[in-house]
């Protein structure tokens, strides 16, 4: 028998599981569950888009792409970046299309760290760029952002967490879990503080068209910072395009040859029916964005509206689809206040510590579920507060 606790890659054994997924699994085990765990869209994928990729098939349009992704989606996507946030990327040198934000997120990383570089990280942010820097043998520099601030990056936490041997800054704004953004004051302080330094950016922006209000900046869209920025951005979200599988990485040509190189050994290309259907969602789909958006915002107010009444402060989220109530008023910790919540009343909610240590305190609620759901769930997180305060 082999000894796999020999054999195994220490670094990925040493990574702990998503602390997402553990909720939504425990959920799964159980029965009249009501989960408001995970981030993804419960609207279909718009029917032209569906069409269009079924389309493709038809046509027997079922060969490899090119590597950077078919050229008439690269076009698409660079008028697309453009009229959206006033960047401009060239369709052959300066746009791949990958697997997914995530592998964007994974190629950008590995093309840019060395064993030893560090990376800095705000927190409470998305799970997986901190395995992802471990993994490349980097050191994540971690930058407990702070509610009072809005769980915004600050330029003075960041001149602070910068060494001679950091290689990489990520922006995950709009915010997975917080729903925070940044405005384009708080992108120019980063900026100021980046200027003169070799230190290069991810801007993931995969929330960025589910925004509210009109107060998100882009990234490379603020001087300076284009040409030290990889913005990655995806159709999952926006297109309501999960199982599809595509996302795009728009960066300097320097950087995107180099990504390019990983992704041709590690993947070839992106689905080729996706990438059909992902020329349609960009030519012909932004009423079906809009629709979906309002729809979102009209969730999100019911969510904070709802956990405000019931006594669980909740900042209100200016992009993506979560609330991050605090539950520090009812004396729980975060993982005590999801376990007895699940077990006591079938809702499913994420604790805010599998974003990072600075989540403690705070749960993170996706309003993607119907305005009925959401109701459902708010009337049963009522209950459990009244028997746990009683």
């Amino acid at each position: 028998m082999i000894d796999y606790t020999s054999v195994l890659s220490k670094k990925v054994t040493e990574i702990k599981p998503s602390g997402i997924r553990k909720f939504f699994d425990i959920a799964n085990t159980m029965n009249d569950v009501i989960s408001l765990g995970v981030g993804e869209p419960d609207f279909r994928t718009p029917w032209q888009i569906r069409s269009a990729g079924i389309r493709s098939l038809e046509h027997g349009s079922t060969r490899y792409t090119a590597n950077r992704g078919l050229e008439p989606l690269r076009e698409e996507l660079s008028e697309y970046v453009c009229k959206k946030y006033g960047v401009r990327y060239d369709p052959k040198t300066e746009i791949l299309v990958t697997v997914g934000g995530s592998e964007a997120i994974d190629m950008t990383v590995r093309a840019l760290v060395d064993p030893g570089d560090e990376v800095i990280i705000p927190q409470p942010s998305y799970v997986c760029y901190e395995p992802i820097t471990t993994l490349c043998g980097g050191v994540p520099v971690i930058i407990e952002t702070k509610a009072e601030n809005g769980f915004k990056l600050t330029g003075s936490e960041l001149a602070a967490a910068i060494t001679p041997r950091t290689k990489l800054l990520i922006l995950p704004y709009p915010s997975n879990p917080t729903g925070a953004v940044m405005e384009r004051a708080d992108i120019e302080e980063i900026a100021e503080v980046l200027r003169g330094t070799n230190v290069c950016v991810i801007s993931d922006e995969i929330y960025a068209e589910l925004t509210f209000g009109g107060t998100h900046a882009c990234a490379p869209s603020v001087a300076d910072l284009k040409e030290r920025t990889v913005l990655i951005n995806g159709f999952s979200k926006a297109f309501s395009m999960t199982g599809w599988r595509l996302g795009y990485a728009c960066g300097p040509a320097p950087l995107i040859t180099e990504i390019t190189k990983i992704h041709q050994y590690a993947i070839m290309c992106a689905p080729t029916a996706s990438q059909y259907a992902a020329v349609e969602a960009l030519r012909h789909c932004d009423k079906e964005v809009e629709r979906m958006r309002e729809e979102y915002d009209d969730r999100r107010r019911i969510i904070v509206n709802g956990f405000n009444a019931l006594g669980l402060e909740c900042r209100e989220p200016k992009g993506a689809f979560y609330a991050f109530p605090s539950i520090r008023s009812t004396g729980l910790t975060s993982d005590e206040f999801c376990e007895r919540l699940l077990e006591s009343k079938h809702v499913a909610v994420v604790p805010g510590t599998a974003f990072g240590k600075s989540g403690e305190g705070f749960v993170r609620a996706s309003y993607c579920y119907s305005i009925d759901h959401i109701k459902e769930a708010l009337s049963r997180i009522g209950e459990f507060l009244k028997e746990i305060r009683a």
